[in-house]
């Protein structure tokens, strides 16, 4: 199961890829918002991290207008490596190197195709583990 959440300024996103992943038979637990009424992005950043930190979920989505916010609040929570993509190569790279948990995006940044993509590669990309391993450890550790 997929955690997914985010502000008024993603909503519009959020539901665009919620739908978009139910249609390929991928379950998401929705933390909110639910409308384009104006709420605080960290509400909802929190929810999807503790969402995935806990085992609930296996991966989060975080949508704010921009990914920037949404992916600080998500990033607070014991346990989450979230990473702000725009494009399918950052997406890719951050599983493959950083072993990111959950995805951050920006509704007023990128289209719904270009999303679709994105989530697309974010899901379906392994960690490589090795070296990169040590490293994902060391930013691990900077929350001990």
């Amino acid at each position: 199961m997929i955690a997914i959440g985010s502000d008024h300024g993603g909503y519009p996103l959020k539901e665009h890829i919620k739908a978009y992943l139910e249609g390929k038979g991928i379950s998401c637990k929705d933390v909110g918002c639910y409308s384009t009424e104006s709420c605080d992005y960290p509400i909802f950043g929190k929810a999807v991290g503790e969402a995935v930190a806990s085992g609930e979920c296996e991966k989060g989505i975080v949508i704010c207008t921009t990914g920037v916010g949404i992916s600080m609040a998500a990033n607070k929570v014991r346990g989450i490596r979230c990473a702000l993509c725009a494009d399918s190569y950052t997406a890719e790279m951050t599983r493959r190197h950083n072993d990111a948990n959950v995805l951050a995006m920006g509704g007023a940044i990128i289209g719904p195709g270009l999303a679709q993509r994105i989530v697309d590669v974010f899901l379906s990309t392994q960690f490589e583990g090795g070296r990169h391993a040590r490293r994902v450890g060391e930013i691990m550790d900077i929350e001990k």
